[in-house]
């Protein structure tokens, strides 16, 4: 089998260049042979080793999601194992159930596969942003910094969710086997790490057959 691995971002609306140079970043720290490829359309997600969703409007993203129809598309390949990299605004669209504590229930449409309960705007609004250093075993002894900007935070998790990490005592970052979900912007830090994991994931499932 091929060792060239194509990773997905989602192309509607955000982060999407910023996800794409992190992602490069993190295939030539790793030399891996990789490609970058923009989704939109259910038949994208059917080519893809792995795919990110990155920060932005996660209601504009999963109203536009639901017109091209890629939602289905996408749970599905979830579900079968495809490493997936979610995004402040891209964890939102991966949980079961969103809710803002201003308005409520949002009652927005969701991908689904992350088994969370997401606060959104749980850190304050676009002028409550900040950056800070964060702590996260699986990345090794060196901090990450994590770049907060109209931030969600996960305020349950499922059985199998697992934590990596907190700030101010609120979950920030959450792995659930092929599931990465981040409040913060990873892509911002400087710092391919966490893309350098999603890259790893897919090397892994690219090898294994791509769930096929």
């Amino acid at each position: 089998m091929s060792k060239t691995i194509t990773i997905g971002v989602l192309g509607f609306q955000g982060d999407i260049e910023e996800n794409v140079a992190a992602t490069r970043q993190a295939l030539d720290d790793l030399k891996v042979d990789g490609r970058i490829q923009l989704v939109k359309y259910a038949k994208d997600v059917e080519n893809i080793d792995a795919l990110i969703l990155p920060g932005g409007e996660s209601t504009v993203q999963s109203s536009l999601a639901a017109i091209q129809n890629s939602l289905p598309a996408l749970k599905n390949r979830i579900a079968n194992g495809m490493p997936v990299l979610g995004t402040c605004a891209g964890m939102i669209m991966l949980s079961k159930r969103v809710y803002d504590r201003v308005v409520g229930e949002t009652k927005q449409k969701t991908i689904g596969n992350l088994d969370v309960v997401i606060e959104r705007n749980a850190f304050g609004r676009q002028n409550d942003s900040f950056e800070t250093d964060l702590k996260i075993d699986m990345l090794g002894n060196e901090t990450f910094k994590g770049v907060f900007i109209r931030a969600p935070a996960v305020s349950e998790v499922g059985k199998d969710v697992e934590v990596i990490a907190r700030h101010e005592g609120k979950i920030v970052a959450v792995k659930q086997n092929n599931i990465i979900g981040t409040s913060f912007h990873p892509e911002l830090a400087g710092d391919a790490r966490i893309h350098e994991q999603i890259v790893k994931m897919a090397l892994d499932y690219h090898e294994k057959g791509n769930g096929k």
